[in-house]
């Protein structure tokens, strides 16, 4: 199997250029949260301005409630199996040891409104990971078709590299259940928003700090995100 990507750095045997910032040396641990500590931390009281540089992400579309959705547990395996075989090219090549995730999410629905009144199975998603700018073509290309070889059974076609240049954000940290954002994203909407004259520049965003797993409901952490751009 085959897969088609953006291009990305690859030197195809020539010297390596100057590195630009954000980018690692051979055998260096590679960290987004670390390397761009102003898209992952922001604070839990106020809504704050950031610039979210272009970025390729692994990307799987669904549809539904995650919480019930048959299709949103596979769209996850189907990331986290295709980025582990990716990092290991990665790391094949040049050492570089790529730290995985944070997994995100954009969310879009009819309604905007429906986020807010938790009306799941209404819900668009595209769940995404992050990939650093060391990733190359091969090594998206050889990860990928590694991956599928060793699970066949995974729907790969569904598996997409995508380009996203959200540029002027607003975000906030939310600590709490996913459920209990409803209140700070009508802030956002209703009063925040038109407040200063901003509207919606693309899907609502989140960048998911804990693990649902092994994290309390009560203190699971939360970037939510919202591209936004001036009225008219």
């Amino acid at each position: 199997m085959s897969f088609r990507v953006p291009a990305a750095p690859d030197s195809g045997g020539a010297p390596a250029p100057a590195q630009p910032r954000g980018t690692a040396g051979a055998a260096e641990r590679i960290d987004l949260k670390s390397r761009f500590p102003e898209l992952y931390c922001p604070g839990r009281q106020h809504f704050v301005e950031v610039t979210v540089p272009a970025a390729r992400y692994l990307s799987v579309d669904g549809h539904g409630d995650p919480n019930t959705s048959a299709a949103y547990a596979d769209a996850l395996e189907l990331l986290y199996t295709g980025a582990y075989s990716v990092r290991a090219e990665l790391k094949r090549r040049t050492g570089a040891a790529w730290v995985v995730g944070p997994l995100e999410g954009l969310w879009t629905a009819p309604d905007p409104g429906a986020f807010a009144r938790r009306e799941k199975d209404s819900w668009d998603w595209t769940m995404l990971l992050p990939l650093p700018a060391e990733v190359a073509a091969r090594d998206l290309e050889e990860g990928l078709a590694a991956a599928s070889a060793k699970k066949p059974g995974l729907v790969w076609d569904a598996l997409r590299v995508i380009e996203l240049d959200e540029g002027r954000c607003l975000q906030i940290l939310h600590v709490g259940s996913y459920d209990d954002e409803a209140p700070t994203l009508e802030r956002l909407h209703h009063e925040l928003m038109p407040g200063v004259g901003l509207t919606f520049n693309g899907p609502h965003h989140e960048v998911y700090l804990s693990d649902p797993r092994r994290t309390a409901p009560e203190k699971l952490r939360t970037v939510l995100r919202q591209p936004v751009r001036p009225l008219g």
